[in-house]
């Protein structure tokens, strides 16, 4: 991998490991903003699925849809076929509860949010332990 392919590898994997981050600090906030930390959850899993795809050489598109990254990413290693399902219930919240909706409910519950993170952790660490250590951030 070229060293431009590296850096771009590094910044996905550092934007991924903020997301979670900001996940976590504002889901144990002692006023929870769940709203905003499960959106970071989906964005965590969603950068790390990018940053794998461009480890292989991809290009990733632009997209929230963390399943149809999941299965490109399944083309370069089956393994990814067991993410599918978190990438699938991970997806929505990247706008589900960012906009006002008189008709459905704008904020996720504990346990809603809970889940996000665990599935969020869970695709990182499985994306992280696929790259090279001089990879991560």
């Amino acid at each position: 991998m070229g060293d431009t392919n590296q850096e771009l590898l590094r910044s996905w994997l550092t934007k991924a490991t903020s997301d979670l981050r900001s996940a976590k600090v504002l889901g144990s906030a002692e006023d929870p903003v769940l709203d905003t930390a499960i959106y970071h959850c989906q964005q965590a899993a969603e950068k790390a699925v990018k940053a794998f795809l461009v480890h292989c050489g991809v290009t990733p598109e632009k997209t929230h849809d963390i399943r149809n990254l999941t299965i490109q990413a399944a083309a370069h290693e089956p393994r990814f076929n067991e993410l599918i399902t978190f990438a699938a219930e991970l997806t929505p919240y990247a706008w589900e509860f960012r906009y006002p909706d008189d008709l459905a409910e704008t904020y996720p519950t504990r346990e809603e949010f809970d889940e996000a993170l665990l599935q969020a952790q869970v695709v990182y660490d499985f994306v992280l332990n696929l790259l090279p250590k001089e990879a991560r951030p």
